[in-house]
């Protein structure tokens, strides 16, 4: 199915990086979302690094005649990209084509299907029964809550809210840790894994609460293995619970447009 000009777009912008791995990654999870909806146009960009930016996708979505998009921070909470970056590069795009309506979705968390997909990794990695209802090794694991980091105090306390949240799922604990902070007080990776050792903790497993790979989330995974962690989940990336996240945030996104139509 070709999609009409008139139906609204959704672009994902990612942060980028130059590891090739992140890219791929990246397209991955666009293909899931493609697959899912059928006849949804679905275009990714990226903010550094990677090719296409976000002003060349906006130019050739211009030049097609689209007239709404919906434009996704591929992020997992609304730190500086979300509430600086993309913002402007949205703004260069409107004053250059006034008929070009574009309306920034949401960023990704926090979100139940986040946690599920965490679940889902960690289960991946040989975690028994994380995803499933009884206890196998939740009632004897702790959990490393491994983020990218950020200097922005409302992202850090998404995380540690995060992890407070997900400790009630019968976790026997879950700590927030960090690849990369500003100040160095905050917990990174191995500090998260020595700090539960030292409470008795015998397993532990570091989950990563990133989209895609590259520089920090291999400082993670470095973290992780160079503190004795037992299991090391890989990142959010593709997973299914991570398509259907981004068609909802989509579908919140056009929920205004909707409503006004239909008054």
């Amino acid at each position: 199915m070709i999609p009409s000009p008139a139906a609204p777009v959704l672009l994902v912008i990612a942060h980028g990086s130059r590891d090739p791995r992140h890219a791929a990654t990246v397209h991955a999870l666009t293909g899931r979302v493609r697959a899912a909806r059928p006849g949804l146009r679905v275009e990714t960009a990226f903010l550094d690094h990677c090719a296409p930016g976000v002003p060349r996708v906006l130019d050739r979505l211009a030049a097609d005649g689209v007239r709404d998009v919906v434009a996704l921070p591929l992020l997992l909470t609304r730190a500086f990209h979300a509430k600086a970056d993309i913002p402007a590069a949205l703004r260069e795009a409107t004053a250059r084509y006034p008929r070009l309506r574009v309306h920034q979705a949401g960023v990704l968390g926090p979100s139940p299907l986040l946690v599920d997909a965490l679940e889902r990794r960690l289960a991946e990695a040989g975690l028994a029964s994380a995803d499933a209802g009884g206890r196998g090794d939740r009632g004897r694991t702790g959990i490393v809550l491994a983020s990218a980091g950020s200097s922005d105090p409302e992202a850090i306390a998404v995380i540690a809210r995060i992890a407070r949240e997900w400790r009630r799922t019968d976790w026997h604990a879950v700590r927030p840790a960090f690849a990369a902070t500003v100040s160095g007080s905050l917990p990174t990776t191995a500090d998260a894994v020595h700090a539960l050792r030292a409470e008795g903790v015998r397993h532990i497993a570091v989950a990563p609460y990133v989209v895609a790979p590259g520089f920090l989330p291999d400082r993670i995974a470095r973290g992780a293995r160079e503190a004795g962690a037992n299991v090391l989940a890989d990142v959010l990336g593709d997973a299914p619970e991570m398509a259907r996240l981004l068609l909802r945030r989509f579908d919140e996104a056009l929920l205004p447009r909707l409503s006004l139509a239909l008054a």
